[in-house]
C-alpha cells in the first residue's frame, strides 16, 4: 500500500468573531519555513513516588498552531490586522476575537480548531541574512480540534 503525503492543495479558512466574522482563506503558505505547524501535545505528566512507583496525571494543554505565510501577501495583511486588533496597548480597545481555523487537506479531510486566540505574530517584516524577507509567523492557541476523515468517515 502506498500513501500520498503531498501537501499540495492544502488550504485553510480563519474566522475571527470580531475582526473577521465572515472569515478569510489562507493559501499564501511560506516556502522558507513550515507553513502550518501543530507541534506534539503532552496529555499527561509523570513522576515517581517515594516507593519507586510511577504516578501519572492528565495535563490539559491548549493546541498550539503556528502559521507561516508569504510576507506582503493578502494572508499576511489579514493576519497582521488580526494580531494588531488583539494587541493590548495603552488607550486601545482589544478585539478579544474568538477564532476558528479550519484546514482542508488535499485528500478532502478537515481539521477544525475551535475556541482559539491569536497569541503572537509579526507586525512588520523581518529580513533574513540570505537577502530576502522572512516568512510572516503567527501563533494561535485553541481549546479543541475536530477531525473529519476523507470521504466523510
Amino acid at each position: 500500500m502506498t500513501f500520498d503525503v503531498s501537501a499540495a492543495g492544502t488550504g485553510a479558512r480563519l474566522v475571527a468573531s470580531e475582526t473577521f466574522p465572515n472569515g478569510f482563506d489562507l493559501t499564501s503558505w511560506a516556502d522558507d519555513s513550515d507553513p502550518f505547524d501543530i507541534p506534539a501535545l503532552t496529555t499527561a505528566s509523570q513522576a515517581m513516588n517515594v516507593n519507586g512507583d510511577m504516578v501519572t496525571w492528565s495535563t490539559p494543554a491548549p493546541i498550539v498552531v503556528t502559521i507561516n505565510v508569504l510576507p506582503g501577501s493578502p494572508d499576511d495583511q489579514n493576519l497582521q490586522a488580526l494580531l494588531d486588533a488583539n494587541r493590548p496597548a495603552a488607550g486601545r480597545r482589544v478585539a478579544r476575537d474568538v477564532i476558528t481555523l479550519t484546514k482542508t487537506n488535499p485528500d478532502g479531510s478537515t481539521e477544525s480548531l475551535v475556541d482559539g486566540r491569536i497569541t503572537g505574530g509579526m507586525l512588520g517584516r523581518s529580513i533574513a541574512s540570505a537577502g530576502r524577507q522572512k516568512a510572516s509567523t503567527f501563533t494561535f492557541a485553541f481549546q479543541d480540534i475536530a477531525v473529519t476523515r476523507a470521504g466523510g468517515q
